[in-house]
């Protein structure tokens, strides 16, 4: 989608559905605000034991950070699951699970360039901060996911994608 950071307006797309397997927690944005929070173990558990490379019949090196299952909306808990998409979800490594990113419309941010531990939370930031009538404002909250292609190799000067699901 490009590296043009001057129109932060979202993308809207109709999705196909598809299936994520990795590792995945329950935790909420509160817990998140906490030294409590999980999002950072899980990256860093995902990244130090290659669990990337543990994924059969993966599509492609794309990681895929998915939030689901929320409680309710983005005050409540979600199951966050860091993992790849796959063409088939038999056999599951160990310790893996898997989870169903529904089709359906989604509006797509693009964060700005830098460092993932910043440009990922400040690209949420501005999403939680739409009012209900923007393009994208009225969630559904059944899955959102955050994409790490490869303009997210270098995580020192990422860009990643992040697919909201709306009604």
């Amino acid at each position: 989608m490009g590296d043009d950071y001057s129109n932060p307006a979202p993308i809207i797309l109709d999705e196909k559905g598809f299936t994520v397997v990795g590792v995945a927690c329950r935790t909420s944005n509160a817990r998140e605000m906490t030294s409590d929070g999980l999002i950072g173990k899980q990256w860093e558990r995902f990244q130090q034991e290659n669990m990337l490379g543990r994924i059969t019949k993966r599509l492609n090196d794309n990681v895929l950070a998915v939030y689901t299952d929320y409680a309710s909306d983005k005050d409540g808990e979600y199951t966050f699951l860091i993992g790849a998409k796959v063409s088939s979800a038999e056999q599951l490594p160990a310790g893996m699970v898997t989870k169903q990113v529904p089709a359906g419309r989604y509006a797509v941010f693009i964060s700005e360039r830098g460092a993932a531990a910043r440009v990922v939370p400040a690209t949420w930031m501005r999403i939680w901060r739409l009012p209900r009538s923007a393009p994208g404002g009225d969630r559904a909250y059944h899955a959102d996911y955050e994409l790490y292609d490869q303009r997210a190799a270098d995580p020192q000067n990422a860009q990643v994608e992040i697919h909201v699901g709306i009604k």
